[in-house]
């Protein structure tokens, strides 16, 4: 996962740091962040790609719901950490 951070090239005030961010480094992976939503290959063999990160189990259920919407033929997981709140397998006919 990749995080930008976007900026006015003319900043007011600038005094040649450009390229570094205003806030200092990006974190690479959040622990308090635990709830994901997954989106596996056609084969159900690995995930693609996460659909959504967040702390909250209530906006991980959302994002999760609008997933199945978006993709529903698609495999789908919820997770929270290591565990797998729910799965989404599309129809089955």
């Amino acid at each position: 996962m990749r995080l930008y951070r976007l900026q006015p090239s003319d900043i007011p005030g600038d005094d040649g740091r450009r390229g570094k961010p205003p806030f200092g480094a990006a974190p690479t992976e959040r622990e308090d962040l635990g709830y994901k939503v997954e989106l596996w290959d056609e084969t159900g063999i690995a995930v693609e790609q996460v659909v959504a990160i967040t702390a909250s189990a209530s906006i991980g259920y959302a994002a999760y719901y609008a997933a199945t919407r978006e993709y529903p033929q698609r495999c789908l997981t919820l997770r929270h950490k290591n565990s797998i709140i729910s799965r989404w397998n599309g129809p089955s006919h």
